[in-house]
C-alpha cells in the first residue's frame, strides 16, 4: 500500500513526534522513508535579495557599492545559506539513522517549506507524508500560517499529522 513515505523534518519537537509513527508505518509496509529538510532561503540582511533590483549591492545611493546596506552582501548570504544547508544535512542524516532497518533516502532542498515538501512528494512518487505539527492554535496559527496545514490542504497523497507530545 505504501512503498514510499516522506518524512519532512526541521529537527523540531513536532517533527520528532512524527518520527516514531513514520518508523512504525515503514516497518509495517516495508516502505522506503524519504527524510527531507527544506532550507528556506531568505533575502540577505534586508528588503531585497537580488542585486539586479537596485543595480548594485548596498543601500540606495551607496556610491562605493560596498554591499553593507539594506540589500546586503551576497557573499554573506551564501555563507549563511551554506550553514543552513549543512545544518539540514545533519538533521536528515541523524533522523535517517533512527529508522532502524527501514531503507532511507535523505535530501536537503532549498525553497519555501510547504512547496518543497509538495514538490518532492510529486517528483518521487510519494505515497504518504508523515509530519509533525507545532501545536499552535487560534490566532497564532492563523497569523503565522502552518507548513503542515498547507501540506494537508494541497497534497495529492494522504498526510498523517502528529502533534508534538503524542505517542505513536
Amino acid at each position: 500500500m505504501y512503498t514510499d513515505i516522506l518524512y519532512p523534518t526541521d529537527g523540531s519537537g513536532g517533527a520528532e513526534a512524527a518520527l516514531d509513527n513514520c518508523r512504525n508505518l515503514a516497518e509495517t509496509y516495508g516502505a522506503t522513508v524519504h527524510v527531507l529538510y527544506v532550507a528556506e532561503r531568505s533575502g540577505p540582511h534586508g528588503l531585497a535579495s537580488d542585486t539586479e533590483v537596485m543595480g548594485q549591492g548596498g543601500m540606495v545611493g551607496d556610491p562605493e557599492g560596498s554591499g553593507e546596506g539594506m540589500i546586503g552582501d551576497r557573499t554573506k548570504s551564501d555563507e549563511t545559506q551554506a550553514a543552513v544547508e549543512k545544518y539540514g544535512q545533519e538533521i536528515v542524516t541523524e533522523a535517517a539513522a533512527r529508522f532502524d532497518d527501514a531503507e532511507t533516502e535523505t535530501a536537503v532542498r532549498e525553497g519555501t517549506a510547504f512547496e518543497g515538501i509538495l514538490d518532492y512528494a510529486e517528483a518521487h512518487d510519494i505515497d504518504m507524508v508523515v509530519m509533525g505539527t507545532h501545536g499552535r492554535t487560534g490566532l497564532d496559527r492563523y497569523l503565522l500560517g502552518s507548513v503542515t496545514e498547507k501540506v494537508v490542504r494541497l497534497s495529492d497523497v494522504p498526510v498523517l499529522t502528529v502533534r508534538e507530545g503524542e505517542a505513536p
